[in-house]
């Protein structure tokens, strides 16, 4: 483990920080229903779910900068666009609430908002009306090219702004290639400028992708690094498998590789050079949903603070293990609550 100390130091180091987030930023927007109240149309006979409660949050790229944001970070800036529509505007005032910087935010008649559409069954016996169960999603993606001047303006700002920046997750959520943020012209002038900075911390996330960035450090999970070389698996892959993955993964990409593997916590390449870092055991019910993108703010803020490559991973393994434990919705993890979950795994050793 990290030495309390040490653990303060970079926690409070988060406060001098300035990072970006560059890259898809989704509407959550979640319709919380009572299945007592449920209803049979009388024109297609089908389940009417009655809506008790709404929530919007800021998904995807969003959740990153939402973790930035709990964990303290100084300034955190979004770069990306969403659409002239109810959804871009729902999504720019989760942000705003947020404290991001949005002047890199571009929004757009020509395209959609990104949205995620989660109905869920929430226990209205209970305070808080906690979700008991998510219900099928409704996703509003854009399946077109995104414009080559869209493109022009994400790169025009990029440049102005990454010299300012301490570091800078770069998050690639939609599937369909070219039809997001990180497109190829994005992602190789991201690596043109990694060149020139080597000392700048920027890690990638991709769904699809993630074998396609260079010169920046990626964050795979399993089966993300096994399909990025070619060998796409249906169970997750044997440790070994997985630490030969992450080797070629950091010889491929020129950059360290922090390839996840759930509850086993995770694999730190650099290179030849491995170390699995475990994973932090919890109680009771868990939701991943969004806990790659807690890793990702959390590795980001704690190298640009100085870690290194393992105190970084044993970081993030912390507020992993926090934000999986909230339900039905996509967590965070305060400095105040990491510092209680450290001070719970010492005292269980």
């Amino acid at each position: 483990m990290l030495s309390e100390s040490r653990l303060r130091h970079l926690l409070r180091s988060f406060a001098d920080l300035r990072l970006g987030v560059v890259g898809d930023f989704f509407l959550d927007a979640y319709y919380d229903c009572d299945p007592r109240l449920d209803e049979r149309s009388l024109e297609t006979g089908r389940t009417c779910y009655q809506v008790v409660r709404t929530r919007r949050q800021a998904g995807a790229a969003g959740t990153v900068a939402a973790n930035l944001a709990a964990l303290g970070v100084g300034q955190v800036e979004a770069v990306g666009f969403c659409g002239d529509d109810g959804e871009g505007y729902e999504l720019r005032r989760a942000m705003q609430g947020l404290g991001l910087n949005l002047d890199g935010f571009l929004c757009r008649p020509d395209r959609f908002t990104p949205t995620y559409g989660k109905p869920c069954y929430v226990d209205t016996a209970r305070t808080g009306l906690p979700v008991r169960e998510e219900l099928e999603r409704l996703d509003t993606k854009n399946r077109r090219p995104t414009p080559r001047d869209l493109q022009d303006a994400l790169i025009a700002h990029l440049e102005a702004r990454l010299p300012h920046w301490h570091g800078a997750v770069l998050l690639d959520q939609v599937s369909e290639p070219g039809c997001g943020v990180l497109t190829d012209r994005v992602r190789r002038f991201l690596a043109g400028q990694a060149r020139r900075r080597p000392e700048q911390i920027l890690l990638a996330d991709s769904r699809q992708l993630i074998g396609l960035f260079r010169q920046v450090m990626i964050k795979p999970n399993q089966f993300e690094a096994a399909r990025a070389l070619g060998n796409p698996a249906r169970h997750p892959p044997a440790l070994r498998t997985s630490i030969a993955q992450a080797q070629a993964l950091s010889r491929r990409s020129g950059r360290p590789v922090f390839l996840t593997l759930g509850e086993g916590g995770m694999l730190v390449a650099q290179a030849s050079q491995v170390e699995h870092v475990p994973a932090y055991r919890v109680e009771g019910p868990i939701d991943p949903v969004g806990a790659g993108d807690s890793t990702s703010a959390a590795l980001v803020a704690s190298l640009s603070a100085g870690a290194e490559l393992p105190e970084a991973a044993r970081l993030a393994n912390l507020v992993a293990s926090i934000t999986i434990q909230q339900l039905g919705t996509t967590g965070t993890a305060s400095p105040a609550q990491i510092r209680r979950r450290y001070r719970q795994v010492r005292d269980a050793l």
